[in-house]
């Protein structure tokens, strides 16, 4: 199964629990999203689980730009890139490249960065650009909660931490927002959507209860 060789390459590549469990929580997703559209759940969810597997040695994301673009065309290609690479996503794709993933996968990892060049452009590439923020978003609103169970996570409670600029920092509002345009999709929607999805996998991704 390609999840199963996309999860063995997370984990050698990967160490950080955190990671790990973010490329989890985004398979998950994958996974239940390809199910509703009737698309290659496995596909789905190996590329899930490789969209980050450079962050934890090569967590450096560079401006957009000409370079970035023409590098993208190229590993999209499998054409020869050089040996040093301008940090994530690239050698991760340039990696999964090597080891014989094809364009499809290559592409999609590459389209869920903004300045790789590449926009997200099939179902596949959208909904991994639409889950990816979103999904490490739930997943942290669910381990606040007292039970850390994403069971009792609802809309409302992932939409008023939105509101809260200090909880999950990081994670880009506007991002998420951008997500569901790119899925077309009311992001109160996406959001159920995403909550289901965490759900089927709770246990895995640490969520199901303290």
């Amino acid at each position: 199964m390609l999840t199963e060789r996309a999860r063995e390459t997370l984990y050698e590549w990967v160490k950080t629990e955190s990671l790990r469990k973010h490329c989890e929580a985004v398979a998950a997703c994958m996974v239940y999203f390809a199910g509703k559209a009737g698309a290659d759940a496995d596909l789905w969810g190996a590329v899930g689980l490789l969209h980050d597997l450079d962050f934890e040695r090569y967590p450096s994301m560079p401006a957009a730009s000409a370079a970035t673009t023409a590098l993208s065309h190229a590993l999209i290609a499998d054409e020869p890139v050089p040996a040093t690479l301008p940090g994530h996503p690239f050698y991760g794709v340039a990696h999964v490249r090597a080891q014989g993933w094809g364009a499809e996968v290559v592409r999609a990892i590459l389209s869920h960065a903004d300045y790789s060049g590449i926009l997200p452009e099939s179902p596949l590439e959208r909904t991994l650009y639409a889950v990816d923020e979103l999904s490490g978003f739930v997943t942290a609103v669910a381990l606040v909660r007292p039970d850390k169970n994403i069971a009792s996570v609802e809309v409302a409670s992932v939409k008023k931490k939105l509101k809260d600029k200090t909880f999950a920092a990081k994670v880009s509002r506007e991002g998420m927002h951008h997500g569901a345009e790119v899925l077309a999709m009311p992001l109160d929607e996406l959001i159920s959507e995403v909550i289901a999805a965490l759900r089927v996998e709770a246990p895995r991704l640490g969520i199901g209860g303290a």
